[in-house]
C-alpha cells in the first residue's frame, strides 16, 4: 500500500493550490497550516528550490473521532497534502494516504475512519 495518492495537473502552481484548497472544503476540510518549502528553504539555507508547499488538512468531525478513539492520532494529524512543480514544470498534488498512516496503530474504529478520510482525499485529488 502506497502511503500517498497524487496526481500530476498543468497550470498556475497558486492557482492550484487555491483549487486544491477549495476541493478540500468540499469534502468538509480545513487548511489549518500552510507551509511553504521553498520560502522556508531560501531564509534558511540560502538555497533555491522549488515551489513546494504543505498545507494542513483537517476535517475537525474526523479529527474528533479518531482523537476519541486513540489520544495519541494528534501526532499524525492534520492530513498533509503537498503540491510541488516537477522538473517537467508540471504541477504534482499529493496527500498522505491515512490507512496507511493508521496501520501503525492497532485500533480498529482508527481503520474505519482512515478509510473515510482516504476515500475523501482520493476525491479531492481526482477533482484537481
Amino acid at each position: 500500500m502506497k502511503y500517498y495518492m497524487s496526481k500530476i495537473v498543468g497550470g498556475n502552481f497558486d492557482k492550484v493550490i487555491a483549487k486544491v484548497t477549495e476541493e478540500l472544503k468540499k469534502e468538509g476540510f480545513g487548511v489549518l497550516t500552510e507551509i511553504d518549502i521553498k520560502g522556508t528553504l531560501k531564509k534558511k539555507l540560502d538555497v533555491d528550490f522549488r515551489n513546494y508547499k504543505i498545507l494542513g488538512a483537517c476535517n475537525p468531525e474526523y479529527a474528533y473521532n479518531a482523537l476519541q478513539s486513540e489520544d495519541k492520532v494528534g501526532t499524525m494529524l492534520p492530513c498533509n497534502v503537498i503540491v510541488q512543480e516537477t522538473t517537467e514544470g508540471d504541477i504534482e498534488v499529493a496527500a498522505v494516504n491515512p490507512q496507511a498512516s493508521m496501520m501503525a496503530i492497532e485500533n480498529e474504529k482508527l481503520k474505519d475512519l482512515a478509510g473515510d478520510v482516504n476515500q475523501k482525499l482520493q476525491r479531492v485529488i481526482d477533482a484537481v
